[in-house]
């Protein structure tokens, strides 16, 4: 039996399955502290039956380099609380098992990319904007950025014409992309998540910024599709208009014969989660190899 964690900064999504495809149980707890939240998850594990291995798919910032005397820990979030957590280090103790860890979105993107039978050249991007925004990247079956992680939600954005005066959410640095658009940058500027807000300006203020992020990655990875997930691209629209905002950024500009596909995910809301098993498999079979 294979585990896995989608960790995510609103809850945490638990699974157990013989494969990331073949899930036998599913269950979701609010993220709360550490202590309650990990003790919660690991009981509910324990319910479960001995696991072969676990996968951890976290909220970030994250150490994964494997000689580092902090791999496998929550570092430098902003979350209240998880700050220097050991989260892989908690589970693999307590549920005497080995662990695969990375952060949500690579997790997502290594699942996404296996859920389109994609060849070992294809490339995609995944991208979740919710309670935060990040990005994770797989080029022929690898995730880029080892032994460190992209943190695509900190990139500096133009502003919209429209909208100069909200100072930014993100404690670190502001009117940064995820200081804009996450989910609580959205409802500390207008009160209310954008699927509830009637004012179609702004979710074209959202989709200029995320359409600048689709740029981004087109332009430094030179993946083929852009995937969008996480609750905020859930708004009806949202996503044709960050296809508009970005053709109208890119202009033209980028080198054709890559047929770019931004799109929602294959998976839908099981991205995370099912990747977080697919770590959990390859966690088995390095212990093996």
């Amino acid at each position: 039996m294979l585990g896995g964690i989608e960790a995510g900064g609103t809850k945490f999504v638990l699974a157990a399955g013989r494969s990331p495809a073949d899930i036998a149980a599913r269950h979701v707890i609010p993220t709360g502290d550490p202590a309650n939240t990990l003790r919660e998850a690991a009981d509910w594990f324990r319910a479960q039956g001995a696991l072969a291995s676990l996968g951890i798919a976290s909220f970030g910032p994250v150490d994964l380099d494997p000689g580092s005397l902090t791999w496998g820990y929550i570092t430098s979030t902003p979350k209240p609380g998880w700050r220097n957590c050991d989260i892989a280090g908690f589970f693999a103790k307590t549920l005497s098992c080995p662990v695969g860890f990375d952060t949500d979105v690579n997790a997502a993107a290594l699942a996404e990319w296996r859920a389109r039978g994609a060849s070992r050249q294809a490339s995609l991007a995944y991208v979740t904007v919710g309670t935060g925004i990040g990005g994770g990247v797989v080029a022929g079956g690898e995730i880029f950025g080892r032994p460190t992680h992209p943190e695509v939600g900190h990139i500096r954005v133009a502003r919209h014409e429209d909208d100069g005066e909200f100072a930014g959410s993100c404690p670190y640095h502001g009117d940064c992309l995820e200081g804009l658009v996450s989910g609580p940058a959205i409802v500390a500027r207008w009160g209310r998540r954008l699927d509830e807000l009637q004012d179609e300006g702004t979710r074209e203020v959202v989709a200029h910024y995320l359409g600048q992020l689709c740029l981004a990655m087109f332009s430094f990875s030179a993946v083929e599709r852009v995937v969008m997930g996480g609750g905020v691209m859930e708004t009806p629209g949202l996503l044709e208009r960050v296809r508009d905002s970005f053709a109208k950024l890119d202009n033209c500009y980028l080198p054709g014969g890559v047929d770019r596909k931004i799109e929602g995910p294959a998976l839908g809301e099981r991205s995370g989660i099912t990747g977080a098993l697919v770590l959990a498999e390859n966690a088995l079979s390095q212990q093996d190899d």
